[in-house]
């Protein structure tokens, strides 16, 4: 006779379903926590990477300042004057012809822009007088590089000395000036005509197509400011669009979470800016001249095409597919559209560091368009500037600290990331694709994939870490010295806090 089948109690079916289910859930983890084959480094553009290699002036200038602070104001005056008389003499020279980059009228420029800068610190009631010298001489050095091409490293070298030079001998005061001197924190630029739709908002006129350029207080903020050849001070594009019947103010622009959204101006102003600038193309570009109208043109085109469809954010930072855009390609495509190219001078990564940081989390361009580089661009005029004394020293530390990460990483390998999260990424990834179908933004930004997510959030809190240091460091400084530290003091502080004090050799 046949045996039946032994029937199995429900306490044993029960313990067999948990044994499998633990055996799926370990398989599926197994699964999720296999890591991605390591990034190949991209090759990046091999381009000379800039270095002031100025340690000895920046400390002759720190000097300088602790120096001035011990005179009088009828001492600082005699030194002031001649000095300003010099700076504004060599700003008319410079106005009264065309130089080519290599005169050596521009190095005089650069020697008085930073020399002059200590004594205005010591004595701030000439503040007004330099902040207006410097805002002059730089409109100046723009105006000569419109006949220089910036496709040389020469005029290249030349147009970022001066203009980031000048930025940092500026800003140098303004954190150097007694705590209790009053500053606006807003500094008028050119007031470049145009006819295009307008609005007055935060104390200035706003023409349809101006473009506002401004410093996030996110630590990938600064590296996107810092992470290429010329490191600049600025992470951030937005196109302005002011409808011509209501005047009303949007701003067309590409965030890392959801692509290219319409913003009004006090959602923009929602997120923390640690400075802000303002551009207009100039009137007199040929293009212009033939239809002034031509940046509403952009800035319509651009509000059409946001409205019209679901612009992807572009991590791979390839201007030239409008299809997916980053910050920057929202204005350049916009402009395309209407026969402007900007960005006369692009943006190089040669780094082997940052080339392959920025690999491993989905750049493949390395010849692209970067905020920072349309404060060179010649075509456009600075209108204004908004920095408060807080946010600007801020952003100092968070670059400081930026470059010295950048200086210590090792050379060609990935931004690193917590392996024992992966797991739980791949699911908020896959959560996030969902949603992403369904229109809506997920944990994880469409196009970052989730290794990708957590390098970032790696990098995030390492700098964070590094800023909360540095900013106790800053202010121990501060006490022991009585001034703020200025940023080569920044960087000298965050190396030690990465590697320990340098022991003095016998």
């Amino acid at each position: 006779m046949t045996a039946l089948p032994e029937r199995k109690t429900p306490r044993q079916r029960t313990g067999r379903w948990r044994i499998t289910a633990v055996a799926v859930g370990v398989a599926a983890v197994a699964l999720l926590s296999k890591p991605e084959p390591p990034p190949v480094p991209p090759a990046g553009a091999g381009q000379p990477i800039f270095e002031w290699r100025q340690d000895a002036l920046w400390s002759q200038l720190e000097a300088r300042l602790v120096a001035s602070r011990a005179l009088d104001a009828a001492a600082l005056t005699a030194q002031i004057d001649p000095a300003l008389a010099r700076l504004r003499s060599l700003v008319e020279q410079l106005a009264a012809r065309p130089h080519g980059p290599a005169d050596d009228l521009f190095g005089q420029l650069e020697s008085q822009l930073f020399h002059l800068g200590p004594l205005i610190a010591a004595h701030p009631a000439r503040l007004n007088e330099y902040i207006e010298a410097v805002t002059r001489a730089r409109s100046a050095v723009k105006d000569q590089s419109r006949a220089w091409d910036l496709g040389t490293l020469p005029a290249r070298q030349r147009l970022y000395r001066l203009l980031y030079g000048s930025r940092l001998a500026l800003e140098t005061v303004l954190l150097q000036v007694p705590p209790d001197t009053p500053l606006t924190e807003l500094v008028r630029g050119d007031d470049e005509p145009s006819v295009t739709p307008s609005a007055t908002l935060l104390g200035i006129k706003l023409h349809s197509g101006d473009i506002l350029v401004s410093r996030g207080a996110a630590p990938t903020s600064s590296l996107i400011a810092r992470g290429n050849d010329y490191p600049g001070a600025f992470s951030h594009v937005a196109l302005v669009h002011v409808d011509p019947s209501t005047h009303e103010v949007l701003l067309v622009e590409a965030l890392i979470e959801r692509g290219v959204v319409v913003t009004t101006l006090d959602e923009y102003l929602e997120g923390k800016k640690l400075r802000v600038m303002l551009l207009r193309p100039r009137a007199d570009l040929p293009a212009l001249v033939a239809d002034p109208m031509r940046p509403h043109q952009a800035a319509a085109s651009a509000l059409a095409a946001a409205r019209r469809r679901h612009i992807p954010y572009d991590f791979a930072m390839d201007h030239h597919d409008p299809r997916a855009q980053f910050c920057s390609e929202v204005a350049s495509a916009a402009y395309a559209s209407v026969g402007i190219s900007l960005w006369m001078g692009v943006s190089y990564v040669s780094s082997p560091t940052l080339t392959a940081w920025l690999g491993s989390i989905g750049v493949r361009h390395f010849e692209t368009q970067e905020p920072a580089d349309l404060e060179y661009d010649p075509q456009l005029r600075l209108v204004a500037e908004w920095r408060g004394r807080t946010t600007l020293f801020n952003a100092h530390v968070d670059d400081a600290a930026t470059d010295v990460f950048i200086e210590q990483a090792p050379p060609g390998a990935p931004l690193p990331y917590s392996h024992a999260q992966l797991p739980l990424a791949r699911l908020a990834k896959g959560y996030s694709a969902l949603l992403n179908t369904l229109g809506r933004t997920g944990p994880i930004p469409q196009g970052l994939s989730a290794t990708a997510a957590l390098r970032v959030e790696r990098y995030r809190e390492d700098h964070q870490a590094l800023v909360g240091r540095l900013l106790a460091r800053a202010e121990e400084f501060r006490k022991e010295r009585g001034y703020l530290p200025p940023y080569w003091e920044l960087v000298r502080l965050a190396r030690e806090i990465r590697q320990g004090p340098a022991v003095a050799k016998p």
